[in-house]
């Protein structure tokens, strides 16, 4: 199963699919390029448009990885996106 690595700076959120077995990124999105809406919006929205693409390559199963961050606002809203697009974990 790949895993779901987030990051989240003050501005924006990163989302990427790494598959540990080879070290390589499969699918990324991030919030960057949006300027409508809060950042909690972007970050659900973020998680949507990574699940799609991960659909697109086959993926319906990820291990979430928060990357120590608390479980709560942009994080939170990123993985429901995430589930709301098709990916369980």
């Amino acid at each position: 199963r790949p895993r779901l690595s987030v990051f989240k700076s003050n501005n924006y959120i990163y989302a990427q699919l790494i598959d540990d077995t080879s070290g390589k990124t499969l699918v990324s999105a991030t919030d960057a390029k949006e300027a409508k809406g809060t950042k909690i919006e972007r970050a659900q929205k973020t998680g949507k448009t990574l699940a799609e693409a991960a659909k697109a390559k086959g993926i319906t199963a990820v291990v979430f990885d928060r990357s120590g961050f608390k479980y709560t606002g942009r994080v939170k809203a990123l993985a429901d996106g995430a589930r709301e697009g098709g990916l369980t974990f």
